[in-house]
């Protein structure tokens, strides 16, 4: 009798493989030696000593005992409980023969009935109402569950009849012959769809469907501090299933108009604040509007220089999944005049001259400031 390969070698594995590891292992194997796959002479061979492997490999108790006694433990049967290809321990053959033939293999039963579809609106908020959060009522047309037959899709005083194609199973079954034996492929019954039932006396108003489409009002919370692209979900809220399956979800998705003259980055709101070159020397306070709405005082320091940003702590959006708030942060841009009147050109011409600059140069006084403030 010729020596058995360790099992461990024959599915590749190390002797501290997991039982995951093993089954992996084994589906890989087995996909690559399953004789109606592999035409070479010894791939039959090779199944079953992959097969008888995985047996014992995942089995803990079967597995220790190997693991102490290798194949020289008297009475010991790596076959045993297997009943050739039948079994495969643990891991089913059906989801071999699933992985093969692209088939199942069940015991008889119908179809679970499926879930109700999920559907999709689209909402638009204002800045505001996305900024602080707010309630909607929206109104989606779906299908839903028929009033008159209550779902069931028959006449009411009627009830749905057992299929005569499937017998009520839902499922159509048919043996195939193999090199390793029998199978049986199962498929979802044409006529029933799988329900294992049919409508004979169909319900007048949803024609056998169990559904009819009307249109549903849902009233949606709206987190403060959503933002424009996300989207909220709501269980339940989709079509109904057929036949008093599970409804599907309601998505509804956001868009948010932009507000006149604030910016979202992320929980933090950006405002632009234009001053004048005087404005920007002496320092200042000036009004800022908010996401509130009414303006807030910001003071602007002397000296400040273009592209400075002041930030107002807790002005800006509210953290959606925490506590607290971003900020608002005033930018500030300094406009250099274009157009002066003779007296002011005066003024900024002595002003040149206590810099030190007579107004001649190539630059020009204004194309200084310009390069000090850095502005446009």
């Amino acid at each position: 009798m010729p020596t058995k390969r360790d099992y461990y070698e024959v599915l590749g594995v190390s002797r501290n493989a997991t039982e995951e590891e093993i089954h992996k292992a084994f589906r890989k194997l087995a996909f690559q030696y399953h004789p109606d796959r592999n035409s070479s002479a010894d791939a039959e061979a090779k199944f079953k000593e992959i097969n008888e492997a995985h047996e014992v490999l995942s089995d803990p108790q079967r597995r220790r005992q190997y693991d102490q006694f290798g194949h020289q433990e008297p009475g010991f049967d790596p076959a045993a409980g297997t009943a050739g290809f039948s079994g495969f321990g643990g891991f089913g053959f059906d989801e071999i023969f699933e992985t093969f033939f692209g088939a199942q293999t069940r015991t008889t039963g119908t179809r679970r009935a499926q879930r109700g579809a999920d559907l999709r609106v689209d909402l638009t908020l204002t800045f505001e109402e996305a900024v602080f959060g707010c309630e909607k009522t929206i109104e989606v047309p779906r299908l839903d569950r028929c009033a008159r037959c209550n779902g069931s899709g028959a006449e009411p005083g009627t009830q749905p009849s057992r299929c005569p194609t499937c017998k009520g199973t839902g499922e159509i079954r048919r043996v195939q012959q193999s090199l390793i034996g029998q199978f049986v492929s199962v498929s979802v019954c044409d006529r029933c769809h799988g329900e294992g039932q049919v409508v004979l006396t169909p319900c007048q108003e949803c024609h056998g469907t169990g559904r009819v489409r009307t249109p549903h009002r849902v009233l949606v919370s709206i987190p403060a501090g959503i933002d424009d692209g996300q989207q909220i979900r709501l269980p339940g809220e989709g079509e109904p299933g057929a036949r008093s399956a599970p409804s599907g979800d309601l998505y509804v998705a956001i868009s948010v108009t932009p507000h006149q003259s604030l910016k979202r980055q992320g929980v933090d709101l950006l405002y632009d604040l234009t001053i004048n070159v005087a404005q920007a020397v002496l320092g200042d306070e000036v009004e800022v509007p908010t996401a509130e709405g009414p303006p807030v005082k910001v003071k602007i320091p002397s000296g400040t220089q273009s592209g400075r940003v002041i930030r107002l702590r807790e002005k800006g959006v509210p953290h959606i999944r925490a506590s607290g708030r971003g900020d608002l942060l005033v930018r500030v841009r300094v406009a250099i005049p274009t157009n002066l009147t003779d007296e002011q050109r005066d003024l900024f011409v002595k002003l040149a001259k206590t810099f030190g600059h007579e107004p001649h140069d190539d630059k020009g006084f204004f194309g200084k400031v310009k390069e000090v403030f850095g502005a446009d």
